[in-house]
């Protein structure tokens, strides 16, 4: 088995994951318990909703790159790696660790704060871990299959800012019209603490995606920097 093909294997099957995950949880809705939970924004005002179907969208992306590879083996594919590398590189592996490490330290700190107790008896442990354990190991082995050519800082930051607002925005507009915050741990922070965290939270997405740069480019090398032609 090549690696080509071996590649598309691993994708199919983590696509196959996500997808499974997200029907999953969105037949959930059917419950009274649960409904309430995604009373005033639905599910999709949660961020690990939000990457989960991200993940999704990634990994198809990454499927369809890997087809059109073995079919055409040419180079009018160059938009759809481009753009696979673009939502890997400023979203998926930074949304993906941001929600992973995030998540437990406010889970080990007070959980109270981030997945009341009451959850649990709503949401199977495993379900859990699929949400906030898992999508990180399974991101970040995606360096180790492929090189990713990381865009300018300019253009993967800006992405990255786009988001972080929209979402910041989507928070607030949801605590404006229902009076209710997404989270717990907002309805404990002062206005000044909101803002802070917000800010920190968008500083520590940097850290990231700087972070994934320099593993990309430890493990490959000089192979994808921006502006060179990958090496074959």
């Amino acid at each position: 088995m090549t690696k080509m093909s071996s590649t598309y294997i691993y994708h199919f099957l983590i696509l196959s994951w996500y997808i499974f995950l997200n029907y999953y949880i969105s037949q959930s809705e059917g419950d009274p318990q649960k409904s309430k939970i995604f009373q005033n924004g639905g599910q999709w005002k949660y961020l690990t909703f939000l990457n989960l179907f991200l993940q999704a969208i990634f990994y198809g992306v990454a499927c369809l790159d890997d087809v059109l590879k073995r079919i055409t083996r040419k180079k009018v594919i160059k938009f759809i790696t481009a753009f696979r590398d673009l939502l890997f590189t400023s979203l998926a592996f930074p949304l993906s660790t941001f929600v992973f490490s995030l998540f437990w330290a406010i889970y080990l700190y007070d959980r109270e704060l981030i997945y009341p107790k009451a959850l649990d008896d709503m949401f199977p442990e495993w379900l859990n871990h699929a949400m906030h354990s898992f999508i990180w190991p399974l991101s970040l082995a995606e360096f180790f299959l492929r090189p990713h050519r990381y865009s300018s800082k300019k253009t993967g930051l800006s992405v990255m800012a786009v988001s972080t607002l929209a979402y910041i925005g989507r928070v607030l507009w949801i605590y404006n019209n229902t009076g209710t915050w997404v989270y717990p741990v907002f309805a404990n922070l002062s206005p000044a603490g909101r803002a802070a965290f917000f800010s920190l939270s968008y500083c520590l997405s940097i850290g990231i995606y700087v972070f994934g740069e320099k593993l990309n480019h430890l493990i490959w090398g000089d192979m994808v920097q921006p502006g060179r032609k990958k090496q074959k």
